[in-house]
């Protein structure tokens, strides 16, 4: 709910914590854009919400409608460095619930077209629509002015993929999806 004399920018329902290791260019950040928009919360590793659900794209377990009950103690993203994920999801120390997100295209300039490479923006907003929140997803990514690319270049999978209900499900769905020859790790 707004109040006069708030920020006119209307800030989402979901709890998005964020991780910040500060390794990209800070002008091309897309989670410190989403804090100056009051969309997140940037934390440090140790304040992720206890049952809360992490982006981790090395999990073993997709992301899923099913996962939406998590979403109540909030959604937590580690942002850093593409170069340099392994070793930062490797070194995590969460109570969070892992989940990897489905194939999905890139639309931010950094990796355009690129499967799995999606900015921290792009996966929380991704998130959020598999976990049935459309609205939120939409307006966290509206600050970008990629954004209707990355809807248009994913509307068939996310589409899929938020009708599913289970991980097993959406790893069948994204099958349909994945270019051939192409692997999902």
């Amino acid at each position: 709910m707004r109040h006069a004399g708030s920020n006119p920018i209307s800030p989402i329902d979901a709890s998005v914590y964020v991780i910040h290791e500060g390794q990209d260019d800070p002008k091309k950040c897309t989670a410190r854009k989403m804090a100056r928009f009051h969309l997140c919360q940037l934390i440090h590793e140790n304040d992720a919400p206890r049952g809360s659900i992490m982006l981790h794209p090395f999990a073993e377990q997709a992301l899923a409608p099913q996962d939406a009950d998590h979403l109540k103690k909030g959604l937590v993203a580690l942002d850093c460095s593409w170069e340099r994920a392994k070793e930062a999801f490797q070194r995590l120390h969460s109570t969070s619930e892992p989940r990897a997100l489905p194939y999905l295209l890139a639309a931010n300039p950094v990796n355009y077209g690129i499967p799995f490479k999606l900015s921290t923006s792009e996966a929380v907003a991704a998130a959020l629509f598999i976990l049935g929140e459309p609205d939120d997803a939409h307006r966290l990514l509206s600050k970008f002015s990629w954004h209707e690319t990355f809807w248009s270049l994913n509307k068939e999978p996310l589409d899929a993929y938020a009708a599913c209900t289970t991980s097993k499900d959406v790893i069948q769905e994204q099958a349909t999806f994945l270019p051939p020859g192409h692997d999902a790790d």
